[in-house]
């Protein structure tokens, strides 16, 4: 593992690179936080996530662990750095088996819309490390448009997985 940049809250504003998206959901805040615990949910809506594996106990919380395999044979090793049960997600990389992050977290805010429904703003934020800085300058238009076709995948697995 290559440790990656601790980092705080504070990333989500400050990143060289941050890719927000928004969504309305067909859900409660409730249910969309089942569906954030559900491991394999991520790889239904996330298609560059392949495996995900909760490393710490439930209930999930500040501080919970867990590891998440993607394309291109990447693992990160992610650690919780907010958790407010139907309200707010956050977690940052603790390491990369690549060489190729300097930093990186997600940001998940959620508001309760009422009637069954709720509004998820997320904030995937990262600065690269390596031949990585040349691509990411490169295809930010393309991260930015994938970061929210995922949140869109969101709101149609959530219609479908009621």
């Amino acid at each position: 593992m290559f440790p990656t940049r601790d980092i705080d809250l504070n990333f989500f504003d400050n990143a060289k690179y941050i890719f927000p998206a928004e969504v309305d959901l067909e859900c409660t805040p409730e249910r969309l936080f089942e569906i954030f615990e559900d491991a394999h949910a991520w790889t239904v809506w996330a298609p560059a996530i392949k495996k995900v594996e909760w490393t710490s106990p439930q209930p999930f919380g500040l501080g919970t662990t867990r590891t998440v395999f993607m394309a291109g044979k990447m693992e990160g090793y992610e650690e919780f750095i907010a958790w407010e049960r139907g309200k707010h997600m956050a977690f940052k990389f603790v390491g990369c088996n690549k060489k190729s992050i300097e930093a990186f977290g997600e940001d998940y805010q959620v508001t309760d819309l009422g009637n069954g429904r709720c509004h998820m703003r997320w904030i995937m934020a990262m600065e690269p490390a390596g031949f990585s800085k040349i691509m990411l300058a490169i295809i930010k238009p393309f991260m930015a448009k994938s970061v929210q076709s995922m949140a869109n995948n969101l709101a149609d697995y959530v219609k479908q997985n009621p």
